[in-house]
């Protein structure tokens, strides 16, 4: 190997960067694997020409850190596919990059009856019938399809299911957590558009009507002790400390990744802001949740 050659490898190496191909057969998942590796944090980008591809890594690369895995999506619509991708691979494999592909397949009766649901044409048909594309198509990709790193069969597979599977294969602890949102806010002010979940916490008393409270905010010891204190308060959070457990369990096996939980009181300043901090502390303990509070309308009174 030449000396650049040499240089380049070690560049490649020294980056970080990982990368991915996702290809396979038409209606066999990638829009769906796509969208998880999005929200794995991967920068996906959707049938480049082949010969763009080592620019694309090589970009990503210079970004010093911004942008550290990129994948990108291939299929058939892009002419010379076989051979041009595999001669990428190779390529950014010499660079030290070294890619994952992962290739997406099918049974024809399956893709058949996805095809037919969209009511979409296969994009190697032609003139002929679905199943003859479907035929043309799995011919043109046995090449890439040996050499793929993954090998991952739909057919019986949910979108969840599918989602599961790349989210073992390519996600990181990290990035697999559900992103919970503890919001805190003031009915007087609206209820905020985007809450997935909405807690009212009027029927506990309001530290506004206490003089030495009055002009202190959740966030100060002795508003959050008057309010953690009062009957009901405990046995509030423990059960929607529960409650929660369930729902984030069911978002994670549902793919969702991003939950918002918005907690409010009168103003948005005492009992609402105490009890976000309580529970955000809480939910901060549980496996698979990454929590971060907001209070939206401290400081608006």
């Amino acid at each position: 190997m030449s000396e650049s050659a040499t240089g380049e490898q070690d560049a490649g190496r020294g980056t970080g960067m990982e990368v991915a191909v996702v290809t396979g057969l038409s209606g066999a998942g990638r829009s769906t694997a796509a969208k998880c590796l999005e929200d794995l944090g991967w920068f996906v980008v959707d049938n480049l020409p082949p010969e763009l591809i080592a620019t694309m890594v090589e970009l990503g690369a210079q970004a010093r850190g911004a942008i550290t895995k990129v994948a990108v999506v291939m299929d058939v619509r892009s002419r010379a596919f076989t051979d041009d991708l595999a001669s990428v691979i190779k390529d950014l494999d010499a660079r030290g990059y070294k890619p994952r592909v992962l290739f997406l397949e099918a049974t024809d009766a399956v893709l058949v009856r996805r095809f037919e649901q969209v009511r979409r044409g296969h994009p190697m048909q032609g003139d002929g019938r679905l199943h003859d594309g479907i035929t043309a198509e799995r011919k043109l990709l046995t090449p890439l399809r040996e050499e793929a790193d993954m090998v991952l069969d739909t057919s019986a597979l949910s979108v969840h299911q599918l989602r599961a599977k790349i989210e073992d294969a390519f996600g990181t602890e990290a990035s697999t957590q559900t992103r919970v949102t503890v919001l805190s806010f003031g009915y007087k002010y609206g209820l905020p558009m985007d809450a997935d979940l909405v807690m009212d916490v009027r029927f506990l008393p309001n530290p506004f009507w206490i003089p030495e409270l009055r002009d202190h905010t959740g966030l100060d010891g002795d508003v959050r002790n008057y309010v953690l204190t009062q009957e009901g308060a405990e046995e509030f959070l423990e059960r929607y400390h529960e409650l929660l457990r369930l729902v984030g369990a069911g978002y994670r096996r549902e793919g969702k990744r991003y939950l918002t939980l918005a907690v409010g009181c009168t103003g948005g300043k005492h009992r609402s802001v105490a009890l976000s901090e309580e529970l955000a502390r809480r939910l901060s303990n549980e496996d698979g949740m990454a929590v971060k509070v907001v209070h939206r309308d401290l400081g608006r009174e």
